[in-house]
């Protein structure tokens, strides 16, 4: 998109974190934590005025591997969580139906679970907390939880019949 993607707003004037923030809590998350980095000063706000814990990412510009590893240790510092829920802002079809049914059943902390689309391996995530650790060791770079998952043989959601799963990563033309 050439910026940061979480202070973009669709059509009605909704920016991208929001949606994914009403995504997560109207689908059964109860403590949501989001990752800034590089639009911190604009989006702290607007996560607050949501409801959200904001996480701050300073070495954001190493890539999706910092947002990860900022998001699991938020989660770690959570003693009740069981598992962590990942969900990016630019997938603006993803709504709450998508999160509840990744989160069924309710997650313990063995639980590796991802939304599939068409067959095709997507978001949101469920990680329960015994594959923290080796996660974090894993990540590196631009690359965020996806070789894990594929790794670790996460078990498949198909989320087709409720939305796509296309990540926008380009204005329309």
């Amino acid at each position: 998109m050439a910026r940061p993607k979480a202070m973009i707003a669709d059509l009605r004037g909704r920016t991208w974190v929001e949606r994914a923030i009403s995504a997560l809590a109207q689908g059964g998350c109860d403590q949501i934590s989001v990752a800034l980095g590089a639009e911190v000063d604009r989006a702290e706000g607007v996560v607050r005025a949501c409801g959200a814990e904001v996480v701050l990412v300073p070495d954001w510009a190493e890539g999706i591997s910092a947002s990860v590893r900022a998001g699991l240790q938020a989660a770690a510092a959570a003693a009740d969580s069981a598992a962590l829920v990942v969900l990016l802002v630019d997938l603006p079809d993803v709504g709450a139906d998508v999160v509840r049914r990744v989160l069924t059943p309710i997650p313990d902390e063995t639980t590796l679970r991802r939304a599939v689309y068409a067959g095709e391996p997507g978001h949101p995530v469920v990680i329960g907390r015994s594959h923290w650790d080796a996660l974090d060791r894993s990540l590196h770079g631009d690359v965020g939880a996806g070789p894990y998952l594929r790794a670790h043989s996460a078990e498949p959601v198909d989320c087709s019949d409720l939305a796509t799963g296309v990540d926008v990563d380009y204005p329309p033309a």
